[in-house]
């Protein structure tokens, strides 16, 4: 399993938007990805999981893969929180 911490920088939080751009991402993948945020889990590849968290700016959460392209599949997410200026 993989997984890391981000802290959002998007002044909006995790939008309709930002979350389409991750759930694209995340579906090219095999592995079993979660969004958790508190005391709750996502499924990052389902649009309805990740709004339902509504992640604000400011809050701290996680990702976790699990699967056999689990390392790529972070890296992969890792670089479109950033280049989108979404997390840190």
């Amino acid at each position: 399993m993989a997984e890391k911490t981000f802290t959002v920088i998007d002044p909006l939080g995790i939008h309709a938007r930002p979350a389409t751009i991750l759930i694209q991402q995340a579906n090219k993948f095999k592995s079993e990805i979660l969004l958790e945020f508190g005391s709750k889990v996502a499924n990052l590849k389902s649009i309805m999981g990740v709004m339902s968290l509504a992640i604000e700016h400011g809050a701290t959460f996680k990702i976790n893969v699990k699967g056999d392209d689990e390392d790529e599949a972070l890296n992969s997410l890792v670089d479109t929180l950033h280049n989108e200026g979404l997390a840190e």
